[in-house]
């Protein structure tokens, strides 16, 4: 039986993932995460062999808790499960340690076999995410400039471009102010942006947010 631990903020979904991944086909749902740092907290308490991720969740989110978690535990597959279907989140999952990538519109069938070959210890990346990460590698043009950034950089990244304060993703990500904001202005020069507003309209440009989201509805 292969344990899986449910990460996503939206409790539908992780409904739906109950009716899709049952225990007659060789699947136990262990628990469910809405965060990601109740994901870490719960992959320490019951050492599930698989993680399902999503990435855009409230606090740490689901690259810093991938990270938390393999780091704790090597053994354990993170798979992420998600709507970012654009670089750089397949890129940056796959750096923080995910060892499967696929979208929330995947068939029942593919996600049974991706948990199982992750499972086995192999990769499992859905076609278009392939296909893209293939055609990226050779054409840099199409890259996105969010590629640069590190892994801490994009987590960091994404919790400026969501409105939340320095104070708030230090306390979040165990790091000093100072050290937030030495991150924050490294992610401006290697994107080239000057301010918070520019980098939200830069991740609006590529797809990182919603422009509703952002604020910046008009935009465009």
């Amino acid at each position: 039986m292969i344990r899986i631990l449910v990460v996503d903020s939206h409790r539908l979904f992780r409904m739906g993932l109950r009716k899709m991944l049952p225990e007659a086909n060789g699947f136990n749902i262990v628990a469910e995460a809405e965060s990601g740092e109740q994901a870490v907290d719960l992959a320490r308490e019951l050492m599930p062999h698989v993680v399902l991720m999503d990435i855009l969740m409230p606090g740490i989110g689901g690259l810093e808790a991938t990270v938390r978690i393999r780091r704790m535990n090597p053994d354990v597959r993170v798979i992420a499960l998600t709507a970012c279907e654009t670089n750089p989140f397949p890129v940056q999952m796959l750096r923080a340690g995910a060892i499967g990538y696929l979208t929330k519109g995947v068939h029942q069938d593919e996600l049974h076999l991706a948990i199982r070959k992750v499972y086995a210890g192999r990769r499992y990346v859905c076609s278009e995410i392939a296909q893209q990460l293939a055609i990226e590698a050779f054409d840099t043009e199409q890259g996105s400039p969010f590629n640069r950034l590190s892994g801490r950089e994009m987590q960091i990244m994404l919790m400026v471009i969501n409105c939340h304060k320095v104070n708030d993703i230090s306390e979040n990500l165990h790091l000093s102010p100072k050290t937030v904001n030495s991150y924050r202005y490294r992610i401006f020069e290697k994107l080239s942006v000057s301010s918070d507003v520019e980098l939200t309209l830069l991740a609006v440009r590529y797809g990182l947010i919603r422009p509703e989201a952002s604020g910046f509805a008009e935009v465009g």
